[in-house]
């Protein structure tokens, strides 16, 4: 099966947008690089990939901790990752497979 070309966009995404694609556009919410309504639906992958570098470059100003955020991007963070979380579990989503290589 071929993989797609573009992407779905996260509201399509497998596991209600849990996914490394979900959490890059969750981030670049986060920090403003794209509007909270982008769902980066029919963006190729290297689109994606710079959307990640530019994501990278912010989370390395704040050495990649939520804690290290100012207030108000800490604030943000913690909504958008809450609803996330919520969003994700309504569609089944409970998180095990990214913690069970920690037991």
């Amino acid at each position: 099966m071929d993989k797609p070309k573009t992407y779905v966009g996260i509201n399509n995404d497998i596991n209600g947008g849990m996914t490394t694609i979900g959490k890059i556009i969750r981030d670049a919410w986060v920090f403003g690089l794209i509007a909270e309504t982008e769902t980066c639906e029919g963006w190729n992958l290297a689109g994606v990939d710079a959307l990640l570098q530019k994501v990278n470059n912010e989370w390395d100003k704040y050495g990649c901790l939520a804690s290290r955020l100012p207030e108000d991007l800490f604030k943000r963070h913690q909504r958008i990752h809450d609803a996330a979380v919520e969003t994700a579990r309504a569609a089944g989503w409970c998180g095990e497979h990214e913690t069970a290589d920690e037991e």
